[in-house]
C-alpha cells in the first residue's frame, strides 16, 4: 500500500528532449535538437563499411546523410540567412555535379564526415542562438522568394527541421539493415 506522502520521481529529460511547456522558439529548436540528435544517434559508431551501406534500390548511405546534412546546416545558417557563401571546409572541397554531397561521402572516411556533421552543427547552433538573441524568429534574412519577400528565420528553421525529419527516417531503415539498430530515440545515457 503506497504513503499518502509518497510522490512519483520527478521527470529528468534527456538533454535533447523539447519542452514540456515553452515558448516558440523552446519548442522550435528543441524540435530541431532531438532531430539532429536522433539523426546522430542512428548514424553514429559506425565503420566506413557501415558508412556506406545501402538498401535495396536506394543510393543513400548514411555516409552520405551526413555529409549532406552538414551542408544543409552551413547553407541555412550562411548563404539563405546571411547572403554569404559557404566558407570553410566546404571551400576545400572539391564540388562538382549535383548531389555532389550524396556522392563523394564515400571517399571520407568514417572520422572525417563525422567531424563535418558535428562542425556544421556547432556553427548552426551558435549562429542560430545569436540570431534569436539579436531578432527573433520574425527578422528577416537574406534569401527571398521569386517576388522578393524575404524569408523569415522561422521559416529557415522550419526548413530545418523538415530536411531532418525526412532524412531521418532513411537514417532509421538505413541503420537497421547495418546491425539492426531500431528505436525512436536514443538511450537517455547516450552521447556521441
Amino acid at each position: 500500500m503506497e504513503s499518502a506522502d509518497w510522490e512519483p520521481p520527478a521527470w529528468e529529460p534527456p538533454a535533447w528532449e523539447p519542452p514540456m511547456a515553452g515558448t516558440e522558439v523552446e519548442h522550435l529548436t528543441g524540435a530541431l535538437e532531438r532531430l539532429r540528435t536522433t539523426f546522430r544517434w542512428k548514424a553514429g559508431g559506425l565503420d566506413a563499411a557501415g558508412l556506406d551501406t545501402r538498401v535495396g534500390a536506394s543510393s543513400l548511405t548514411l555516409g552520405a546523410l551526413l555529409k549532406h546534412l552538414a551542408a544543409c546546416e552551413d547553407h541555412i545558417f550562411s548563404t539563405k540567412m546571411k547572403g554569404e557563401p559557404m566558407g570553410s571546409p566546404w571551400t576545400e572541397m572539391e564540388r562538382s555535379g549535383e548531389g555532389w554531397d550524396f556522392t563523394s561521402a564515400a571517399d571520407d572516411s568514417p572520422q572525417e564526415l563525422y567531424a563535418l556533421w558535428d562542425g556544421a552543427v556547432a556553427r548552426s547552433r551558435a549562429t542560430l542562438a545569436a540570431a534569436v538573441a539579436e531578432g527573433g524568429l520574425e527578422q528577416e534574412v537574406h534569401v527571398t522568394a521569386p517576388d522578393g519577400r524575404h524569408a523569415s528565420l522561422r521559416r529557415l528553421v522550419f526548413d530545418l527541421v523538415e530536411e531532418y525529419g525526412r532524412h531521418t527516417g532513411h537514417a532509421d531503415l538505413i541503420r537497421e539493415s547495418v546491425d539492426g539498430l531500431v528505436g525512436e530515440d536514443p538511450p537517455d545515457d547516450w552521447r556521441p
